[in-house]
């Protein structure tokens, strides 16, 4: 764990914030003493996950597309307005669209880009300009997917591949702002995107869907990674003491991946 001070009441924005990552990610960030904005495109659902984090005015939520600059304005402006001022950012938004490569279709590889890539993009640009001089910390959730690739998900490889090469090209441009970015890899999370893996391989390949999932762990670990041991990484690349870690995408996924 942190240092509880480690966030110093930082205002750390969650994409995607109904998630379950994102939880794991907003109670690390609590821990380390900051404060959280969940966003999501579902209202009633990031309403609820910002609720169940039991911490009054160190959690709020707010409805939001990542793929629609000005309703990400919105957004932002009403973070500031009720919690003062943005000091981090987590892209967590993203979706996976399964099947063989020769079947994907356009408008569902349109959409994972449009979430996993763009919402990435317009997120950074959007909390870039709230954190104003005194500059702020960006982490992009890529995944294992992006260095390794999987079956039948091959508009989510490359879409997190292009994740891992974003955040290389907003550190790079972004440095002399004091904005520090960074992605982590995550893999063998359990997490219900995991499980809809589960879901859609188990009657391909003649199996049950939870024996299955029990069998998505790393190798080395041989257990499922739980979201809140992302979010505690998370959370040290959001503080001062990772100054020093720029433009990397950290495998975050008990061994699996071997770079």
């Amino acid at each position: 764990m942190m240092e509880a001070q480690s966030l110093n009441d930082r205002v750390v924005v969650i994409t995607g914030g109904a998630g379950g990552i994102a939880k794991g990610i907003a109670e690390a960030v609590l821990e380390a003493g900051g404060r959280v904005a969940l966003l999501d495109l579902d209202k009633a659902k990031v309403a609820a996950a910002a609720a169940a984090l039991n911490v009054r005015d160190r959690a709020m939520s707010a409805a939001a597309d990542v793929t629609d600059p000005a309703n990400l304005d919105a957004a932002f402006a009403e973070i500031v307005a009720r919690m003062g001022r943005v000091d981090g950012l987590v892209n967590n938004a993203g979706i996976v669209r399964l099947g063989p490569a020769d079947e994907t279709k356009p408008a569902g590889l349109d959409l994972e880009m449009a979430v996993n890539v763009k919402g990435v993009l317009l997120a950074a640009q959007a909390a870039a300009r709230h954190f104003g001089e005194r500059g702020g910390a960006i982490v992009n959730i890529a995944s294992n997917a992006g260095k390794v690739g999987y079956r039948n998900m091959a508009g989510y490889n490359a879409s997190k591949a292009a994740v891992i090469s974003l955040t290389r090209s907003l550190s790079l441009e972004w440095a002399e702002r004091r904005i520090n970015v960074n992605a982590v890899c995550p893999g063998g999370v359990a997490t219900d995107m995991l499980k809809s893996v589960a879901d859609f391989l188990a009657p391909r390949l003649g199996q049950d869907k939870e024996a299955l999932f029990g069998t998505m762990v790393p190798a080395q670990l041989g257990r499922h990674i739980q979201p809140v041991e992302v979010g505690r990484v998370v959370a040290f690349l959001l503080s001062d003491a990772a100054e020093i870690i720029r433009g990397q995408s950290i495998s975050i996924d008990g061994g699996d991946t071997p770079y």
